[in-house]
């Protein structure tokens, strides 16, 4: 480096590096400008002052001098190396590689670049260069332990955990018989377990565990190691000895529910899908009293037996479950039995046994088993588990009735006001929801997950701003918007787009949408500190994991939800395009005074946007000592106006669609995008893939139905072919009909009559039949719309239940509705269904049910009746977000007495 300079610049660029790498940057720019002075056109030095002023923001400058070094200097391997390393701090990392490999031709055994090229193809998972890489800085440095390390991982990486092993032994075989040193036993008992969890991937279980005992004096992470011996004997069927070790682990600790599968699996009492004979679950019964007679603290060891027991012995199980928790009064009792709701029969047994219990106490103050009596809040947390029953099964008139009374017992917990807050939502009511949920919130406004619950009753009200005023409140001072999206808070930003996307904001919720895809992108970049991070500290099995987790990261149910809304997004304003406002300066049918209001007006716009201009600069005027600039982020499209402009909606929509269909292949709304799209774009064989698709993973879906008939009926109507192209497609789609079932020798009519048939009784089958005998003949609209209203709402059975539970959805009759009055275009059947269903959904604020907040408030206002907040009958609950006082309503406390 700076060869080519005499003495004193070449000690000058040797500063420059110096100061580059201790981030001193005015000090290095003074270097490299004291140089350029006598050498104006020394490329290394350019280069270097370019790499300089990037740390600086001054990007444009930066490449500009690069490439100029480049150019100056074309030979040198630090001009190619500084390219590249620019190219990385602006995540350009396919370009930074091709910079990395030219500047190796130049010089092949520079280890800087070889390791930076290293870290590169791991980011870009290009395992092949990855290895070849690790191999040649293992060969110039085999005396450092990280390249061996390296090239282990990089096989393992590249599918040959074979050659990782021996790697890893040749590695070892290197060492001294007393190493570590004592700075260094964890380093290599990571490395150690690392090797074992390879042998145990590649299937050498026998060697694993002999490796594993032998080693066992220099692994630190005892925990793991009897983990990892208990793992491999199972696999290796030496049962006896994997249960004793799993019930030394249950020694260490008694909850973990890992440690109890295992011990299953060692007694061959373990299945996947939770189905056991009668014979499996006495022995199961049996090992797990045992186990409770061993572990009395435990909660797992009395919870687990809930899942396989049956009848009077689940009963029996529930009830010594469920006693103790009430008595302490644990408000998560409800969420962790849940889960025995998706099994036959236990929700009534729990029904049963709750509703016993619940009349014992109110009539005699004690459990019916019992002499001495329960403490008065036993049947609080009584009344807040069956309300919170009874909403899961669809009874809010009862779970409403509950948690009325609970509330009315004790005023003061906040935990009843959020559940009443969820049944209200659940039952429809999203307005009273967010009122309750923010006075749960006033009553301890030190909770930040209370208030997290409030703003997102608020999002499901299409209450924005006000939810957007209560989030901040647990931000920093400043700027709280960017702040929540600095903080990546995906849940609010997915609730704020969907809220958006609602009230027909599409340019607010693509923001919105966009902002959760970029904290995605963001994780993936943050990957790659550890690449270099984890070889040095020996993390290995973490780090395997973690790039394993990364390769999965767009599966996540955030990331789907954000592509899946910014696609509806980008699909609906391909369909209604937003017209951009057209100045008319020299429109003369305009009055005097209209001209000059108008005038006046762009005036203002001009001065506001130079004000904004002017205060972003100056915000970027401030530079450290380091010579960085603290440029603070301005947002100049809060709106998402500029998204709205977009000339192709759609190629910007398929680019996520392209994502979903690499991640979330296995999920019917992607398909459903999917053929959505295509038919917008006129992609005729991707639709029909997409509708493939569909019928794969679901034939008896409605929404594959629709589009099954939607694409045929497409067909159907097109042209007859005349390009070559054409031609083609359709005689793939001539080829490719014969072997969709519903279509065999039957027209779109006849198999739309055929799902009819088969799903007579289900709403959402007969919509989707209407629908599509509505657009296969428009003139059987009438005959569509009987079909809807001939359905009926059946009563779902329930052995335990008090009242009636009605199979509709509150969901489902929402899109009816909206298809009655949009796509059948029928004002007078869409007003029928929402007198009908105000009756089923009678706290629903969309039909305007008898119970919903809506026309309660219209009574109260016509009554001038002032509204207590509170109150056991929520309609009464004020809506005015301003009536919260600071921690909560008063009222509730002047009758307490203590």
């Amino acid at each position: 480096m700076g060869a080519s300079l005499p003495p004193k610049e070449a000690n000058l660029f040797k500063l420059i590096v110096k100061s580059y790498e201790t981030k001193q940057y005015k000090k290095g720019l003074k270097a490299a400008d004291a140089i350029l002075k006598k050498f104006p056109d020394h490329g290394e030095t350019l280069s270097m002052k370019g790499l300089t002023l990037n740390c600086m923001d001054r990007k444009t400058e930066a490449y500009e001098l690069v490439r100029l070094g480049v150019k100056n200097d074309v030979a040198s391997h630090v001009c190619w190396h500084v390219y590249g390393l620019l190219y990385r701090s602006d995540r350009e990392y396919r370009e930074a590689i091709k910079c990395y490999r030219i500047a190796l031709r130049k010089d092949s055994d520079n280890i800087e670049i070889l390791r930076d090229l290293s870290l590169l193809q791991a980011q870009m998972r290009d395992l092949t260069g990855f290895v070849e890489t690790r191999q040649q800085l293992l060969t110039l440095k085999p005396n450092h332990r990280m390249n061996w390390i390296g090239f282990a991982v990089a096989h393992h990486l590249n599918s040959n955990a074979a050659k990782a092993v021996e790697i890893l032994e040749a590695y070892e075989g290197t060492l001294e018989d007393d190493y570590p040193p004592e700075n260094e036993r964890c380093e290599h008992s990571e490395m150690l377990l690392y090797k074992i969890s390879l042998l145990e991937e590649c299937g050498f279980l026998e060697r694993a565990i002999e490796e594993l005992r032998k080693k066992e004096p220099k692994i630190v992470d005892r925990l793991t190691y009897k983990e990892q011996e208990v793992s491999l004997l199972v696999k290796l069927e030496c049962l006896e000895e994997g249960a004793d070790i799993y019930k030394a682990l249950l020694t260490m600790n008694p909850d973990n529910y890992r440690y109890y599968e295992g011990l299953q699996k060692c007694f061959g009492l373990y299945s996947e899908i939770g189905k056991y004979t009668s014979h499996e679950i006495d022995r199961l019964d049996a090992l797990y009293k045992s186990l409770a007679k061993q572990y009395t603290w435990s909660s797992a060891v009395k919870r687990i037996p809930l899942d396989f027991l049956q009848g009077d012995n689940f009963r029996e199980a529930a009830l010594n479950y469920i006693k103790p928790l009430l008595t302490k009064g644990v408000p998560s009792l409800f969420s962790d039995l849940s889960p025995l709701y998706d099994h036959p029969g236990k929700a009534d047994i729990l029904e049963q046994l709750i509703l016993e219990l619940e009349h014992s106490i109110r009539m005699t103050g004690r459990y019916p088993d019992r002499t001495e009596k329960e403490p008065p809040p036993t049947f609080l947390w009584t009344l807040f588990f069956l309300a919170q029953h009874y909403d899961r099964r669809g009874q809010y008139d009862l779970a409403l009735s509950k948690i009325d009374e609970a509330i009315q017992h004790t005023p003061t917990v906040i935990d009843l006001y959020s559940v009443k807050s969820q049944i209200l939502k659940h039952a429809g009511d999203l307005v009273a929801a967010a009122s309750l949920a923010d006075e749960a919130r006033c009553m301890d406004l030190a909770d930040r997950y209370i208030n997290s619950e409030s703003v997102k009753r608020m999002l499901q009200a299409d209450q924005v701003a006000l939810a957007e005023k209560t989030a901040v409140l647990f931000t920093k001072d400043g700027d709280q918007h960017n702040n929540l999206h600095d903080m990546q808070c995906m849940w609010y930003e997915l609730a704020s787009g969907e809220s958006y996307f609602r009230q027909g904001d599409l340019g607010r919720a693509l923001k919105k949408f966009l902002a959760v895809e970029k904290h995605y992108a963001d994780i993936t970049e943050d990957q790659f500190d550890f690449h270099s991070y984890c070889l040095r500290k020996m993390t290995l099995r973490a780090y395997v994991e973690m790039l394993k987790f990364q390769d999965r990261l767009h599966s996540h149910a955030y990331f789907h939800k954000a592509a899946a809304g910014a696609i509806r997004c980008y699909l609906k304003l391909y369909d209604t395009p937003v017209e951009s406002p057209v100045e008319e300066e020299d429109d003369t049918s305009k009055t005097p005074s209209q001209k000059k209001k108008m005038k006046k007006q762009r005036k203002a716009e001009r001065a506001k946007k130079e004000a904004e201009e002017k205060n972003e600069e100056s915000s970027a005027s401030g530079i450290s000592k380091s010579g960085k600039r603290h440029v603070k982020p301005v947002d100049l499209d809060p709106c998402g106006e500029k998204l709205l402009k977009t000339e192709d909606p759609l190629s910007e929509a398929t680019k996520y669609l392209k994502l979903l269909q690499k991640n979330s292949p296995a999920s019917l709304e992607t398909h459903l995008l999917s053929f959505e799209l295509n038919m917008r774009k006129q992609k005729t064989l991707l639709a029909f893939q997409a509708v493939k698709q569909l019928l794969k993973l679901d034939a008896e879906n409605p929404d594959s139905h629709r589009c099954l008939m939607k694409f045929f009926h497409k067909v159907g109507s097109m042209p007859a072919p005349v390009t070559d192209a054409e031609k083609l497609v359709w005689t793939v789609l001539e080829a490719e009909r014969p072997s969709i079932s519903q279509l065999l020798d039957k027209t779109l009519s006849d198999a739309n009559k055929i799902l009819l048939a088969k799903h007579e009784d289900s709403l959402m089958h007969r919509v989707a039949v209407a629908e599509m005998l509505y657009t296969l003949d428009p003139t059987k609209k009438l005959e569509a719309v009987k079909l809807i209203e001939d359905s009926s709402n059946k009563v779902v059975t329930t052995n335990g239940a008090l009242g009636p539970v009605l199979e509709w959805k509150l969901k489902d009759c929402f899109a009816v509705h909206k298809l009655l009055e949009r796509v059948l275009g029928d004002q007078d059947a869409a007003m029928r269904w929402k007198v009908r269903c105000a009756e089923y959904f009678p706290y629903s604020t969309y039909f305007e049910g008898s119970r919903s907040s809506a026309v309660h408030n219209l009574l109260n206002n016509q009554d001038s009746k002032t509204p207590v907040n509170g109150n056991a009958s929520h309609p009464e609950i004020s809506q005015n977000s301003n009536s919260c006082i600071s921690n909560g309503k008063l009222d509730a406390f002047k009758n307490l007495t203590i």
